[in-house]
């Protein structure tokens, strides 16, 4: 599948704010009531504005990056919420993998994914993305990890169509993604990508009680805010 890649420059005040952008930038798509997978929990203040922009359905996708033994920031694959492995090609070359690690990894995260799964689930269950187009969503990429996880996921799911849309990530990371999604949309593409943190005014951390009320009030059409974690100014 071929992709678009559409990066502009700035900044965002926060995650509302960047939702909003991404959102103006999608609506020429005229996508017919998309599904919009957001990463949990950053991302799911995002996919709650584009749900509500472009009249969609808004779901979490519980992928998980497993991490380096000494590096827990470091990626060297990542995990699905169908238990589905990506493992980075250059992961055994990092000190301290071996099977033994990456299976102990493996478990670890799929621990947490069952966690999440009860948490997000008990709010909303999962929507059939079957023949519908597919918005994958998060709060910025760095590795990108995680959302090759959930591309993993979605091929078997048969989605109409796949647009990754982000309000920022590093060019050379995004082009991972191109052949696995039919467009990708990118508002910032800084060539270095220190924090994601560094492209918003305010980054509060999202807690799950946020996310999980984002997802409960897009799915009863209540107007979805996240409080605290992106106050407008």
């Amino acid at each position: 599948m071929n992709g678009k890649n559409i990066v502009e420059t700035g900044t965002f005040r926060n995650r509302e704010d960047a939702g909003l952008q991404l959102a103006r930038r999608l609506k020429p798509l005229n996508l017919t009531a998309p599904v919009v997978l957001a990463v949990p929990r950053g991302g799911v203040v995002i996919g709650a504005v584009l749900a509500r922009e472009l009249g969609g359905e808004l779901d979490v996708v519980l992928a998980r990056k497993l991490r380096a033994p000494y590096q827990r920031e470091l990626a060297i694959g990542s995990i699905g919420e169908d238990g589905a492995v990506y493992l980075d090609p250059d992961a055994r070359n990092i000190e301290g993998v071996t099977d033994a690690y990456i299976d102990a990894e493996r478990d670890r995260q799929i621990a947490e994914i069952g966690h999440r799964r009860k948490l997000f689930r008990s709010a909303a269950p999962a929507v059939d993305v079957t023949g519908r187009p597919v918005i994958l969503t998060d709060d910025g990429i760095a590795t990108g990890s995680t959302l090759l996880a959930a591309l993993h996921v979605l091929g078997a799911a048969k989605p109409r169509e796949v647009i990754l849309a982000v309000p920022v990530a590093p060019p050379d990371t995004l082009e991972r993604f191109r052949p696995k999604c039919d467009r990708v949309v990118c508002l910032l593409g800084p060539p270095y990508l220190g924090a994601i943190s560094m492209f918003y005014g305010d980054f509060t951390q999202v807690e799950d009680d946020d996310a999980v009320r984002l997802l409960r009030e897009s799915r009863t059409g209540k107007p979805a805010t996240a409080g605290r974690a992106h106050p407008q100014g």
